[in-house]
């Protein structure tokens, strides 16, 4: 177990621990156990007159009343016996009890006072704020979980929103809809379909414009073509020209000869003669 004590006290000159005949470490933890397991019976203790006897006479206190104590010496003597008191409390917590108990007095004037049932108050204070740590990080932990937990609640919330206006825009769970509920949806479905008609003509104004642009390379591509086709066919034509000439030639002068060959052929069979002519 922890317990860190952090107080503003004026002074501390010794642990102020009374004689082993005042103190009865018996009483004492019943009186502590009480105390801390009963706060209502600490109150009551503090609040109710006790008696004691003094030269006859029975004497009360009554309930100390918890604001500053104005006279300077009366609140030093108080500070003393309540400091006392405390460092008692303290030594008894951590003897009945196996407790680490650390405790830090700074007076006004700046003047430390400590106590520590440990070897060390460091080590006590060390491991105080290391388990705040832990606790800080348990904390933020546990405040991330809610933050996700309220998420999600939202979103399924919204999720809900919008299936239910889906089914509705697809004319399902009209029963319970109002006549101004009706006339929205209609008017939000007239908006959906100008802004659905307005895509689709974009859409298709673009593919017409597509199909142009590919028709004009085409175009420009088949007359390409054509022109390439008549540049190598006019080459052909030309380079056959002057060999068509010569066979020609040839031909005539066949021809002619067989003619004169024939004219020549004159009068009877038994008395013509032949006579070849050079040709014309």
């Amino acid at each position: 177990s922890y317990l860190l004590f952090l107080l503003l006290a004026p002074e501390f000159i010794n642990l102020g621990f009374p004689k082993k005949n005042h103190f009865s470490p018996a009483d004492s933890s019943q009186r502590l156990s009480l105390s801390l397991l009963h706060p209502s019976l600490r109150d009551t203790n503090q609040s109710n007159a006790y008696t004691k006897t003094k030269r006859g006479r029975r004497m009360v206190r009554g309930k100390t009343e918890m604001k500053r104590i104005e006279n300077a010496t009366s609140r030093q003597v108080t500070f003393s016996k309540r400091r006392n008191g405390l460092l008692k409390k303290a030594f008894e917590l951590s003897v009945l009890c196996d407790a680490e108990v650390a405790l830090i007095i700074f007076s006004p004037r700046g003047k430390l006072y400590e106590f520590s049932s440990s070897s060390s108050i460091t080590k006590t204070v060390e491991r105080y704020q290391k388990r705040i740590q832990d606790l800080g990080s348990n904390h933020k932990r546990n405040d991330n979980s809610q933050q996700s937990k309220d998420e999600t609640y939202g979103l399924a919330r919204k999720i809900e929103q919008l299936e239910i206006s889906t089914r509705k825009l697809l004319g399902e769970g009209l029963e319970a809809s109002s006549v101004e509920e009706l006339q929205q949806l209609e008017n939000q479905l007239d908006r959906s379909l100008t802004r659905i008609r307005a895509k689709k003509y974009q859409l298709l104004r673009e593919e017409i414009e597509k199909l142009k642009e590919k028709e004009r390379n085409l175009v420009a591509e088949n007359k390409m073509l054509t022109e390439k086709y008549e540049m190598e066919r006019g080459g052909t034509l030309i380079a056959r020209t002057p060999s068509s000439s010569t066979s020609e030639e040839l031909d005539i002068d066949d021809d002619s000869e067989m003619e004169v060959v024939t004219d020549l052929f004159i009068g009877p069979p038994e008395t013509r003669h032949s006579k070849k002519f050079p040709p014309i």
